[in-house]
């Protein structure tokens, strides 16, 4: 492998796969598991993710998630609904910050 490349070596069929059980999971808790669902399917894009030769791996967990999920929340409702415009940007930060070099 060149280590100046960049590539994703992940499949579809994985995809639809991991994103199936992820909506179906998050439609039967009507919700709860939300981000379970999205540390799944986020997870499986990093880890098969490589920048500069080198492979990417997601730390992050359902947990970890959930507890900033619910803090978010409850400041979308405090500022009635103002704060849901950062949470984008706040689950972006959390993904990165559970993002590392694998190697």
């Amino acid at each position: 492998m060149n280590l100046n490349t960049s590539e994703f070596d992940g499949g579809l069929f994985e995809l639809i796969v991991l994103s199936i059980i992820g909506y179906f999971i998050t439609a039967i808790t009507f919700g709860i598991c939300f981000p379970w669902a999205l540390c799944l399917v986020y997870g499986w894009k990093i880890n098969h993710t490589t920048i500069e030769g080198r492979r990417l791996k997601f730390n992050g967990t359902a947990v970890s998630l959930f507890t900033q999920w619910i803090k978010w929340l409850l400041l979308t409702i405090i500022t009635l609904g103002i704060y849901g415009f950062w949470v984008g940007i706040k689950l972006e930060q959390w993904k990165v910050r559970n993002t590392t070099f694998l190697n």
